[in-house]
């Protein structure tokens, strides 16, 4: 699988920074500011990018605050649009907010690549990461501790991963790791590791073993087979209406024609209703 970091999409990501407004041009004008998810900066800087190709003359501005910081500025009002890549919770819910799925990631579960097992249903997913499971010999695998290898609490991986399974809050880490290059490298070099990553950042170091017979890829992930996934969202106010600019930028993050740029960032697009 293609890495999530590449030369061209890393170039685009400049303008994510500075802002992508330009001189002269015809069209729309004005500043959106987008605030929120971590997990979905490659993503959204990817939309600024190609977006601000079509309007030169809007600047889109990101800020990294976090999934809950960012639904809360934009139901405080303090950004155009917030970003979060794990569903609304009930609170969330309760204000006057709308939520658009823009994208998915799938969350791909890794073991060493000498690691016997061939696969896991969820259940048996869920004992490990609960520490019920201990030793690979309770999955047919060689008789040695299974280490549970995740990433750091805040981590939004972590959290959609312990949501998909069931344990938000509950999961019995043998180690937590503050990146996902941490967790590929550890589990790599460590024949009893288990862990997970999002599936864009998968490579020939370690082995995907398929979840209830399901193996993540952009298919099984677009079309909800592969359980463990989760949504990257656009947050706005539903009693407020956005600025031209504003509303452009949410249209376009929801179109058939961001799919390539969603693509290259390394997630996937949602499945487009038949015409």
């Amino acid at each position: 699988m293609r890495r999530r970091t590449k030369a061209g999409l890393l170039a685009g990501l400049l303008a994510l920074l500075a802002g992508c407004g330009r001189p002269a041009g015809q069209g729309l004008s004005g500043v959106v500011n987008t605030a929120g998810s971590t997990s979905m900066e490659l993503v959204t800087g990817a939309l600024i990018e190609t977006f601000c190709a079509q309007q030169p003359n809007v600047t889109v501005n990101y800020s990294g605050a976090g999934s809950s910081a960012g639904i809360q500025s934009a139901a405080d009002g303090l950004c155009h649009i917030g970003l979060s890549s794990r569903p609304m919770n009930e609170k969330e819910r309760s204000q006057d907010l709308l939520a658009y799925v823009i994208a998915l990631e799938g969350i791909a579960v890794i073991v060493h690549p000498s690691n016997p097992v061939q696969e896991l249903t969820s259940e048996q997913l869920k004992l490990l990461a609960e520490g019920q499971i201990s030793n690979w010999t309770q999955l047919g695998g060689a008789p040695a501790p299974a280490a549970f290898i995740g990433r750091e609490a805040g981590s939004g991986t972590r959290s959609a991963f312990e949501q998909a399974i069931g344990l938000s809050g509950l999961c019995a880490y043998t180690n937590e790791l503050t990146s996902t290059g941490d967790v590929l490298a550890n589990v790599s070099s460590n024949p009893n590791a288990i862990g997970y990553v999002s599936l864009a950042a998968l490579n020939d170091t370690v082995k995907v073993l398929p979840v209830d017979g399901i193996l993540p890829s952009a298919a099984s992930v677009q079309d909800g087979s592969y359980p463990l996934q989760r949504p990257f969202l656009m947050v706005i106010r539903s009693d407020v209406s956005l600025p031209p600019g504003a509303q452009a930028f949410l249209d376009y993050a929801r179109s058939p024609g961001a799919a390539a740029a969603i693509q290259a960032a390394g997630a996937v697009p949602p499945a487009q209703p038949p015409s």
